[in-house]
């Protein structure tokens, strides 16, 4: 049987100024896989980053030639061996995995073996900004369960201040995007601990991180853009204590579930993110973010605009997919 696919690049307006360390954004950047055939229509959505070495034309690229060389492109497995990780096989992956649901009727849990997933509480991301503007953030969100708080240098000690004078009550996970050296993060450890931050994210840069081994890590540490497939997890030993596990960074979510289950085995924690993307782009993370000690999945919280049908979003957290929408 034959199949059709198309990619189409997609712009998603922002509510607002969306800035970490490395830059800001007004719009979100994705790309849509669409695969039609035996009456069905699957989807998917990744973000190609620039961090990483990606861009839109080459994720392009990238898929068509899979498309072109493959000699069966429905075959998840072997999809494995054919891409790298990253986006680009994340864009494939995840539509095949709708593609399997959408032909034989069952669910993507079904497929997994794994238990019917429910909703999982997710963080809110306060973006990187002057201490004033990020305390007004942090207090129009102190309802919230869990904030996020993107930090970066100098400044940052007041920026955390500002964001616990805001929302007192709520818990707190930090993320510096590698904006730290070794000593900013010794300075700013015991300042997190004073406010009960419950952990921190990526503070020194991938390939930079070994001084982490060596010092006292006073609260959890987590390993994003050190972390990416199960070939990373010998590095992190003895570095990080959570791993933060992203689809557009495993290659899909055959790899995704294969490293979470691989970093449980070796004693690590699990936080499951996202790039800002769409609801597609979530849909796929919400069975993997079962059972996570940290789920950041508030993309579309950030959208004007969504993919339809949009996951649901409400005091339970990011509830699992309807199958129109994914899986």
């Amino acid at each position: 049987m034959s199949y059709d696919w198309t990619v189409a690049r997609q712009e998603w307006p922002l509510r607002g100024t969306f800035t970490i360390s490395r830059g800001s954004r007004t719009v979100a950047e994705t790309l849509m896989l669409t695969v039609r055939g035996e009456g069905v229509t699957a989807r998917s959505e990744c973000v190609p980053y620039k961090r990483y070495g990606e861009s839109l034309e080459s994720v392009e690229a990238q898929v068509e030639g899979y498309f072109a060389a493959a000699a069966d492109p429905t075959d998840r497995a072997a999809l494995q061996g054919l891409l790298p990780a990253g986006a680009a096989r994340n864009l494939v992956d995840c539509a095949l995995w709708d593609l399997e649901c959408k032909l034989s009727g069952k669910r993507h849990w079904e497929i997994a073996g794994l238990p019917r997933p429910g909703p999982v509480v997710t963080v809110f991301t306060l973006s990187l900004d002057e201490p004033a503007k990020m305390e007004a953030a942090a207090r129009e969100s102190a309802h919230l369960p869990l904030l996020k708080v993107k930090l970066g240098g100098e400044g940052d000690i007041a920026r955390l201040e500002a964001v616990r004078r805001g929302a007192p009550d709520t818990k707190i996970v930090v993320d510096a995007n590698e904006g730290w050296s070794v000593e900013q993060y010794a300075e700013l450890a015991p300042v997190m601990v004073r406010l009960g931050v419950a952990m921190v994210e990526q503070p020194l840069p991938a390939g930079a991180d070994d001084a982490l081994g060596g010092i006292e890590r006073p609260l959890p540490v987590c390993a994003d853009e050190s972390c990416h497939d199960r070939a990373s997890l010998p590095e992190l030993k003895g570095k990080y204590d959570i791993v933060n596990i992203k689809l557009d960074k495993t290659g899909g979510l055959t790899e995704a579930l294969a490293l979470k289950d691989a970093a449980r085995a070796e004693g690590y924690g699990i936080m499951v993110g996202c790039m800002m993307a769409s609801s597609l782009a979530m849909a796929p993370a919400v069975i993997l973010a079962q059972g996570a000690e940290v789920v950041d999945l508030d993309g579309p919280l950030w959208m004007a605009e969504d993919a339809q049908p949009p996951l649901k979003y409400d005091a339970a957290g990011a509830h699992p997919p309807e199958p129109e929408l994914w899986g």
